[in-house]
């Protein structure tokens, strides 16, 4: 993996902030989007670059697609980096939002 630490835009910390309310689970990028709204052209190219930082891993789900009749989802989760980096930029912005420079 890169680690390159990715850029914490705003999308990129709502993405972050669902994979914190659910550190266990695995998400799909339908079920992001249903939170976020965040579209695919900009939520994919977020998870890619948080899971080449090391902040995500991915699988994909064992399902037969033809029992399921979809296709299969890939699943993505938060890493314990992922956690530690995620609440690091959180408390960062809780105090700059003190300051009221930026509020999330």
């Amino acid at each position: 993996m890169d680690h390159k630490e990715p850029r914490l835009t705003h999308q990129t910390l709502k993405v972050l902030r669902e994979f914190m309310e659910q550190p266990t689970a695995g998400l799909a990028g339908s079920d992001i989007w249903k939170q976020t709204k965040i579209f695919s052209g900009t939520l994919y190219p977020i998870l890619i670059r948080l899971e080449n930082a090391g902040w995500l891993r991915s699988w994909w789900e064992e399902i037969d697609p033809r029992e399921e009749g979809r296709p299969r989802k890939r699943l993505y989760q938060i890493t314990g980096l992922g956690q530690q980096k995620a609440n690091e930029a959180f408390a960062d912005l809780q105090i700059i939002g003190m300051r009221g420079s930026w509020a999330y």
